[in-house]
């Protein structure tokens, strides 16, 4: 098990596959300053 973020840490690089294919890093690919991501689980 991996360590919880604290207040100030830097997010580690993460890579997603996306629904149609494709790869996103985050937070690396986001063009913006400020970044919020919520992960959906989806229906079940």
């Amino acid at each position: 098990m991996t360590d919880k973020l604290g207040i100030g840490d830097t997010f580690p690089d993460l890579q997603l596959n996306l629904v149609d294919g494709q790869d996103l890093t985050i937070p690396s690919d986001l063009n913006s300053p400020y970044k919020v991501i919520l992960f959906y689980r989806g229906h079940w």
